[in-house]
């Protein structure tokens, strides 16, 4: 009992207490807000927080004073009921309530039948029709159960995404208040005069400005976009990744005849897409030269949020008719000027001598990233430019800013990075995809990305560096306003680790190895062992690794996954998922597969060893699903781009695939792609690096029973233009003053033929004069083999009685010779070209021939012996593209110096 009664005692003292305690605490809704203590950050790590000043752990940087965040007391609310019509469910984000307490609504397994686009899943009907987008039939939808999750409705997926998305800064929209219309452009295509680099140079403007006007529309409106061309020449617009009509598309003697000097062409299509798109010139080379701009399709509900597009290009002070040809005559002039030759002499400096032999005894050139040397690059026309206000309003800490970015380079991929923390990817080639935060990404050539980046600090104008894959150029953005800061420059590639990576996985017949690694979407990078941000700075001679990682180590399949090897997280295709199922309607399946394979040497791309000119139209149905399984066999990575379609990019996120229209494909990946045909035309598929592009690789998909292209008033003359492009002959010529004669040659080549003339002319009788030439056609996939027919005309004055024997013991008749040949040239490792020759008189020469041999950055050597008994060898030293100091010494003519120029 006395227990009892202390127990009861010491609860009411308690409970006394506790109400004295509570009478001075006002449990007014007014006051649930706290003040936290002071803490700190860091301006370029804002995830630092700290009790005290300091510097922060990671950059060093002083340490500065977060702003105090009022906290508010949680308040739990009763969740509010459910319901369900019986017809539809219709899914609504909840906004400021705590979300423990409301539970999805369990999806019935009956639930009514409903209705989507095969092409715009967010339409939604109750009842068959068609799209009011796009005018598809629209097809049923399948049951709302998340294919990756069969116990997990798309209620959650949905709300997921929404909160990815506020968090990416992308939650409050803006309903379009402006009605559907016809958006109309005049567009002045003129020739102008530019000096980026100091040298006045042509390019072209359209409406006196590089690049060309941001093009903007609401979904919903119709383009009308009249093309005055100023030009001396023909031209002609296409809008990328666009779904319009065929007769719309702007690629000219496909789709439409060249809009001719002096005219304007009128383009009209409705705009039933979204996104961040571009448009350029399909025109000859045309686009390297100024022809490509932004074009922007906003959504009638768009993110309340800055936005900005910005187009990334490249320029060239080289007429991008001249590149063309200097890059089917395997100069190595572009190496010179991105220091990265990988000479004989750098590789025995960098104890990668035994690589350099490997490389060269496999056929190889040296290790290329990326084709052409750029002057300059551009983002918006400028190399360095800022944001500090949108649309009037000052950027400040905290904001967060869209910015759409296009990739209008001809043949330049490039790194983005940002000064100011991650880069969240929210859309790519126009497509929403669920945000992703990344510390890099590379933009393939054509390739569009929406990103978000955030302001972390007052004061501070934070840099966006996009970079040449090559590390040899790039352009600025400043975003934000005072202080620049600067992202670190990225490091020189490690050439001859990719050259070392390059000799392991090609065979000595040109095929590639793929090691059994299956590599697809990106994931595995195999120019990763040239980075040194990633593998560790280049080891000197006889050093240890500091890792125990090797990179020839076949058996350890995430040697080339950048983000397995480092905490640098890199956007691959594999990290995209689309925010709504994708599935295409149910139909037949056709399966194509294709093979990417190009010559480096003799710069010819193609599919499956065929250019355009050479295969036919691949024929399809309407209404039928393309399966593409896309194997890349070359040593270059290619963004094949499909016109008027987005396919569905397979990377393992079953029905919330991604949509694109260009997917870049590394060497020995293996991609598949799929899409429905419902738009009849003739489109285009190639690779969208614009020298690839115009040396044959490619192919049309074409439909079957089509109407005819009212644009194209002659098929049979427009198809021999459109094959002109990659019949086109290059023409490369040399010639070499001095002191003991002249030698030279010219060639003129170009997909499969060569024409090739070579001559010899002595300051003496007894030097002699020669000349041959031949005609051949080059063979099989790599091209190492060319039969050819030849002429060889020659004059030598013997002394009396002298008689001059080849090594088979036949009599030489050099001293007055005019003999039609028949023989074959083949590639031997070494680069070294063999040539067997059998004359009319019966006369056989064989001859081993090897020129431009790398010595040194400058240096080159050369040698020549034969049959005949003639031999030759001699160096030349560079000065500049078309000018070389040389010496040589010559059987006939004997030891001579003096210049070679070039063209």
């Amino acid at each position: 009992m006395k227990s009892i009664l202390f127990i009861i005692f010491g609860i009411a003292i308690y409970g006394s207490l506790f109400a004295h305690e509570m009478n001075g605490i006002d449990m007014s809704k007014n006051d649930v807000m706290q003040v936290q203590p002071v803490t700190y950050t860091c301006p370029m790590h804002p995830e630092i927080h700290a009790p005290g000043p300091g510097s922060c752990p990671k950059c060093g940087m002083n340490l500065v004073k977060e702003k105090p965040k009022p906290v508010k007391k949680p308040v739990v609310k009763k969740p509010k009921p459910v319901t369900v019509p019986k017809d539809t469910i219709k899914i609504s984000p909840v906004v400021n309530e705590v979300r423990d307490t409301v539970k999805a609504p369990v999806v019935d397994a009956q639930q009514a039948v409903t209705y989507t686009c095969p092409m715009h899943p967010e339409i939604h009907a109750d009842k068959p029709g068609n799209c009011p987008k796009c005018g598809m039939p629209l097809v049923k939808e399948k049951g709302n159960m998340n294919s990756d999750n069969p116990g997990k409705s798309d209620v959650q997926t949905v709300d997921n995404y929404s909160e990815k998305m506020a968090k990416a800064g992308l939650s409050k929209k803006i309903v379009s208040k402006i009605p559907p219309r016809t958006v109309h452009y005049d567009l002045y295509v003129h020739d102008t005069i530019v000096n980026f680099t100091g040298k006045p140079k042509r390019a072209i403007a359209v409406n006196g400005q590089i690049p060309m006007p941001d093009l903007t529309f609401t979904e919903g409106d119709t383009a009308e976009i009249y093309v005055h061309n100023k030009l001396k020449e023909s031209t002609s617009l296409h809008w990328h990744g666009l779904f319009l009509p065929n007769k719309e598309d702007g690629v000219p003697n496909l789709t439409q005849m060249p809009i001719k000097p002096g005219t304007t062409h009128i383009y009209k299509f409705p705009i039933i897409q979204h996104g961040t798109h571009w448009y350029h010139s399909h025109s000859g080379l045309q686009e390297q030269i100024g022809m490509y701009g932004s074009f922007i399709m906003n959504k009638r509900e768009e993110f309340d949020i800055p936005t900005v597009p910005i187009v990334i290009s490249e320029w060239t002070d080289y007429k991008p008719e001249n590149i063309h040809r200097m890059l089917h005559m395997a100069t190595d002039w572009f190496a010179i000027k991105k220091n990265a030759v990988q000479s004989y002499a750098e590789a025995a400096k960098a104890g990668h001598f035994k690589t350099k032999l490997q490389n060269e005894w496999k056929r190889m050139l040296a290790m290329d990233v990326s084709d052409v040397y750029y002057d300059r690059i551009f983002m918006n026309g400028k190399p360095e430019s800022t944001i500090s206000e949108v649309e009037g309003k000052l950027l400040k800490a905290g904001d967060k800013v869209r910015l759409r970015i296009s990739n209008g380079g001809a043949s330049s991929y490039f790194w983005l990075r940002y000064a100011g923390g991650k880069i969240a990817v929210v859309a790519s080639d126009g497509n929403d995809v669920e945000p992703v935060e990344v510390d890099r990404l590379i933009i393939a050539v054509s390739e569009t990305y929406d990103i978000v980046v955030t302001i972390p600090a007052d004061g501070t104008a934070y840099e966006l560096l996009a970079t040449t894959e090559d590390r040899t150029n790039s352009a600025s953005v400043y975003i934000g306003n005072g202080i620049k800061q600067l992202i670190s420059p990225m490091p020189r590639l490690k050439y001859f680790e990719g050259m070392k990576m390059m000799n392991g996985m090609m065979k000595m017949n040109g095929d590639l190895d793929d090691m059994g690694m299956n590599m697809s979407l990106n994931q595995m990078d195999m120019n990763v062992v040239m980075y040194p941000e990633i593998t560790g700075e280049e080891k000197k001679k006889g050093s240890i690794p500091k890792d125990t990682m090797a990179i020839n180590d076949h058996a350890n399949h995430n040697q080339y996954n950048s983000n397995e090897m480092s905490d640098i997280v890199t956007l691959n295709y594999a990290m995209l998922k689309a925010p709504g199922k994708t599935t295409l309607p149910e139909s037949t399946v056709k399966t194509l597969k294709f093979e990417l394979t190009g010559n480096m040497n003799r710069y010819v791309w193609s599919l499956d060893n065929k250019v355009v000119s050479e295969a036919d139209k691949i024929l399809v149905k309407k209404g039928e699903n393309l399966r593409l399984i896309i194997f890349n066999g070359s040593m270059m990575r290619h963004p094949m781009h499909l016109h008027g379609h987005d396919f569905r990019v397979l990377n393992g996120h079953g029905e919330y695939a991604p949509l694109k229209n260009i997917i870049d494909i590394m060497p020995m990946e293996t991609d598949t792609l799929e899409f429905n045909a419902n738009v009849e035309g003739d489109w285009f598929f190639h690779c969208h690096i614009l020298y690839h592009m115009m040396s044959g690789m490619g192919r049309v998909f074409s439909y079957e029973n089509q109407a005819p292209n009212p644009l194209i008033p002659n098929p049979k003359l427009a198809q021999r233009k459109l094959f002109a492009d990659d019949r086109k002959f290059h023409f490369m010529a040399e010639n070499d003053f001095a002191t003991n004669g002249n030698d030279g040659m010219f060639i003129l080549q170009n997909t499969r033929w060569s024409l090739g003339t070579e001559w010899r002319l002595g300051f003496h009788n007894h030097h002699g004069y020669e000349t041959e030439t031949h005609i051949g056609r080059y063979l099989g996939k790599m091209q190492w083999l060319m039969p050819f027919i030849g002429f060889d005309w020659r004059y030598r004055k013997l002394e009396e009685g002298e008689v001059e024997k080849n090594i088979f013991g036949q009599k030489s008749t050099k001293d007055n010779r005019a003999q039609l040949s028949i023989g074959v040239q083949y590639i031997l490792p070494m680069l070294v070209q063999a040539q067997a020759e059998v004359y009319m008189d019966g006369n056989v020469r064989l001859q081993l021939m090897r020129e431009d041999i790398p010595i040194a950055k400058r240096l080159r050597m050369s040698f020549m012996v034969n049959t005949d008994i003639e031999y030759m060898g001699g160096f030349k030293y560079i000065l500049g593209r078309n000018i070389a100091l040389s010496a040589h010494y010559d059987s006939d003519m004997g030891f001579g110096g003096g210049i070679t120029v070039n063209y």
